[in-house]
């Protein structure tokens, strides 16, 4: 120890003195104290101004020490956390929950955020250093800059990959994004076309595309997923797509969004018609592209939308996007009857919650509907 310090009958507590003082004791220096952290062979040092909360936090420390909950600050900065992070998940050593390896535009919606939010304000601080009141107050000035809540949420999606990864690794012991007071989604309604206005808005459209509307309306697929459809995956004669590639705007062709994504979709009656029609018009088959503007280069959504706006101001009609016909093939599954699984799988949700959150508001059925159910079937029972 340095002659300015000095042992005070508590292990592991010291006094450090000013270069002013000429006492050893009895005076209002500061007080350090430290613990060994063994699994970090490192020494956890704080400063207090009275000897009892030095001795306090000494032996609460220890005990921390002991159950494994206080680790030794760890040098690796938020900015540097996230940079691994984005290289793992480009060279596929970091995967998502579910095993699969990051999309592209995943990755690069993770170095966007981080680049434009998160670093300008937290990037230079140690992962071991941000509290949860850190988090909380940056979420809460974002969202005081006018941002919706998903939009917040998806800001600080990478701060939770983060943490979790860095919780997993032992570098941390707390992940302060867990219990973050952000508000939920509005929950508004999106855009959903009655079955006769889907019609409507389908005969609207010039013959060429009126295929690529109708497989978004009447089998629900993601935009990439339409971008990436192949002849090869469309059995016209089982009346099945089998949902298998995407195309993302940088990367090109690539498998689906996940292992939920991977799907097969029934061809409805209305559908059927229009591929039938679009394959004899376009004369593809095998590996072409179904919607390409040739048989290996993606349709443009932005020109497909123009197109399709044009032709509906034409014949006065609402517009409605590609992701909105999406959301109406499973208000149309709901109505037919079909169950939250069934839709789940149509949907290529990850789990039935999301399916839950996303369109129970449109299922059928309260408590009055259920007792009266019940009631019947109790009354059937008996009468067996």
């Amino acid at each position: 120890m340095a002659d300015r310090t000095t042992k005070t009958r508590y292990p592991g507590v010291y006094q450090r003195h000013r270069k002013d003082c000429r006492r050893k004791s009895g005076c209002d220096c500061p007080y350090r104290a430290s613990v060994y952290v063994a699994a970090d062979d490192k020494n956890v040092v704080k400063r207090f101004a009275l000897l009892r909360a030095a001795v306090n936090w000494r032996n609460d420390a220890q005990s921390k020490v002991q159950a494994g909950t206080l680790r030794a600050p760890t040098a690796i900065t938020i900015r540097e956390a996230a940079d691994e992070l984005v290289a793992g998940m480009r060279d596929g050593s970091v995967f998502t929950r579910s095993g699969r390896r990051y999309k592209p535009a995943t990755i690069r919606g993770y170095e966007r955020t981080m680049r434009l939010w998160i670093n300008p304000e937290l990037g230079d601080r140690r992962l071991s250093d941000v509290r949860r009141r850190d988090v909380q107050k940056f979420a809460d000035r974002i969202a005081g800059e006018g941002l919706t809540p998903s939009t917040v949420q998806n800001i600080v999606d990478p701060l939770r990959v983060i943490y979790r990864r860095a919780v997993r690794r032992d570098v941390v012991v707390l992940d302060p994004t867990e219990g973050l007071e952000l508000r939920r989604p509005d929950g508004k309604r999106d855009r959903i076309a009655s079955p006769d206005e889907a019609q409507r808005l389908l005969d609207a459209i010039p013959d060429d595309e009126r295929a690529l509307w109708a497989t978004a309306v009447y089998a629900g697929l993601r935009r990439g997923e339409l971008r990436g459809l192949r002849w090869e995956h469309i059995d016209l004669a089982a009346g099945r797509i089998a949902v298998r590639r995407a195309w993302d705007d940088i990367e090109g062709d690539q498998g689906v969004k996940s292992d939920a994504g991977r799907r097969t979709i029934p061809i409805l009656a209305p559908l059927r018609l229009e591929l039938v029609a679009h394959k004899l018009r376009t004369g593809r088959d095998g590996p072409a592209l179904v919607f390409g503007i040739t048989e290996t280069h993606p349709f443009d959504p932005s020109n497909v939308r123009r197109r399709a706006l044009a032709a509906w101001k034409a014949a006065e009609l609402l517009p409605i996007g590609l992701h909105e016909c999406r959301h109406t093939f499973a208000s149309l599954m709901i109505a037919s009857g079909a169950n939250a699984k069934v839709i789940q799988t149509v949907m290529g949700h990850a789990t039935i919650s999301m399916t839950f959150d996303r369109y129970g508001h449109l299922m059928p059925g309260g408590l009055d509907e259920a007792a009266a159910a019940a009631d019947a079937y109790l009354l059937r029972a008996d009468g067996a």
